[in-house]
């Protein structure tokens, strides 16, 4: 099943405008969107395509250096979302509290961000962008369908319930297998993939917000371990890491095929540590 050329010239399309529009606004939706249309080119250029000129690896190396800029801004958005969303009666002033400090760190991450948009940069991706879109060779690419499935057959078969170290991978994991799918052409087949795909990376991606913004919580109200808030907010993070596993487990032929997680039960909140993982706290995927 071959890309689509239509694909492929409207990924660029879309990113050089995304790149012009993040230049002047960082608004949590511009943000979300280079950072997506980022990702997107990073899967054609990386895995669909055999090999990579000097022109597409200068062009990947320039867009990661601002897409990791754009996903600190990115986290903090989500966790604002989610912290806004959290309907609770415990401690509202310390929320008050956690979410200011939340903007602040925003604030501090926007303009690193936009301390990196300068013109020169912006002008040398738009560059590379358009010479990048006209020599790119589809000829010898991957099946974007099949490249995606065999992505998933190399996940870790996982021992029980999956940590959250894994969990991350397979977000991960399943996120670069859809940006890989989407190019396919449009069948039947790929339209149920890609479905499957979007419901666990969804479930995946709830949990992981969450995650986040518990770790940061935990990080400001370290002298308070027994705060209430902050037991809510593991209870919640727990909650959707349960989901996530319970939607992974039954996700069908988006369920990485090296290792079924069917077997694995969801733990009830009495039987799994829901304190996040402090080895994820400072990962950025996106």
């Amino acid at each position: 099943m071959p890309i689509t050329p239509e694909r492929t010239r409207f990924v660029f399309t879309k990113l050089e405008r995304e790149l012009v529009t993040l230049s002047s606004e960082r608004q949590p939706e511009s943000v979300h969107s280079f950072r997506t249309g980022t990702r997107r080119l990073q899967t054609l250029l990386e895995d669909l395509l055999p090999q990579r000129d000097r022109n597409q690896k200068k062009l990947l190396k320039l867009l990661t250096r601002i897409r990791k800029r754009a996903g600190k801004v990115r986290d903090l958005d989500v966790q604002l979302s989610a912290l806004r969303s959290l309907k609770t009666p415990q401690e509202p002033r310390r929320k008050t509290l956690l979410m200011q400090s939340l903007i602040e760190l925003r604030a501090e991450h926007d303009k690193k961000l936009r301390k990196a948009l300068d013109k020169e940069m912006i002008r040398e991706i738009r560059q590379r962008l358009k010479r990048a879109s006209m020599e790119l060779n589809l000829d010898a690419a991957r099946d974007p369908l099949a490249t995606a499935k065999k992505m998933l057959q190399k996940a870790t078969r996982p021992e029980g319930s999956p940590s959250d170290e894994l969990l991350h991978q397979y977000r991960i994991l399943i996120k670069r297998a859809r940006y890989t799918a989407e190019y396919a052409a449009k069948s039947p087949e790929a339209d149920r993939f890609l479905v499957q795909l979007r419901r666990v990376q969804d479930a995946l991606g709830d949990w992981h917000d969450w995650l986040m913004l518990t770790q940061n919580a935990a990080s400001r109200l370290e002298e308070l371990p027994h705060s209430s808030l902050l037991a809510v907010l593991r209870n919640v993070t727990g909650s959707k890491s349960r989901r996530a596993v319970a939607v992974l487990a039954t996700s069908g032929s988006a369920k990485p095929a090296s290792g079924s997680l069917a077997d694995a039960k969801e733990p009830g909140p009495q039987k799994r540590n829901v304190k996040p993982s402090l080895a994820l706290r400072a990962t950025t995927a996106a």
